[in-house]
């Protein structure tokens, strides 16, 4: 992983094999991003983990073996005492040029992966709505 920053603007270039939520993760710590917008994600990912909202406790999950072409990626992070949420999701493109998409929940870098994340200043938390079981964004 490689990243860098200025003015508030983080970009991310991932290699071969790493872990896209992982990474993320650590450039989170290693820049002290405490709220951030994903502004953008291009690549290619493999062992790719999308969810679709059906209900509460239904993320209804299907994973993609073969790699994918990430066309792109955006969402929202927060920080809970030590843990970085992400909130992901992603438009991917297959072979056919079919594309397809969701809430991100895992995938592994397959050739490369270009972020673009903007930090910011908010204080933002998520906590559980209890009708729908969702951690939504409350802003404080």
């Amino acid at each position: 992983m490689q990243s860098k920053e200025k003015d508030n603007l983080v970009i991310v270039v991932l290699s071969r094999e790493e872990d896209i939520i992982e990474m993320i993760k650590e450039t989170c710590k290693k820049h002290k991003i405490k709220t951030a917008i994903v502004l953008s994600g291009i690549g290619q990912l493999k062992k790719v983990k999308l969810g679709y909202f059906k209900e509460k406790d239904n993320y209804t999950p299907q994973e993609f073996v073969s790699p994918l072409e990430l066309l792109s990626l955006s969402g929202n992070i927060c920080k809970d005492k030590d843990k970085h949420i992400l909130h992901l999701h992603g438009v991917f493109g297959d072979e056919e040029k079919r594309a397809f998409g969701g809430h991100l929940i895992e995938g592994k870098v397959s050739v490369t992966a270009e972020i673009a994340i903007l930090k910011t200043d908010l204080d933002v938390k998520r906590k559980t709505n209890k009708v729908t079981g969702l951690k939504n964004l409350f802003l404080e």
